[in-house]
C-alpha cells in the first residue's frame, strides 16, 4: 500500500490546481506537472546552449561525438 503525505497550500492555488486537475488523482497531476516541467527546463537549456554556439562548433561536436562512438570499446 502507498504511503500518503499532506502538502499545505493556499486554498486559492489549491482551487486553480483542483480546475487543472480534473479528474485525475493528485499524485498522477502532480508528477505530470514535475515532467513537463522538467522537460520543459531541459529543453530551453539546449536551446540556450544551441543559440551559443556556431555551426561549426556543433559540425565538430558531432564529429566527435561520432568518432568516440567509433572507437569507444569495453575492455
Amino acid at each position: 500500500m502507498a504511503k500518503y503525505a499532506t502538502i499545505s497550500v493556499p486554498k486559492n492555488v489549491k482551487k486553480l490546481l483542483e480546475g487543472a486537475r480534473g479528474t485525475r488523482e493528485w499524485g498522477e497531476f502532480l508528477m505530470e506537472l514535475y515532467n513537463e516541467r522538467t522537460t520543459l527546463r531541459s529543453k530551453r537549456a539546449f536551446e540556450e546552449a544551441v543559440s551559443l554556439l556556431t555551426p561549426e562548433d556543433l559540425t565538430s561536436m558531432l564529429t566527435c561525438s561520432k568518432e568516440f562512438r567509433e572507437e569507444f570499446a569495453l575492455r
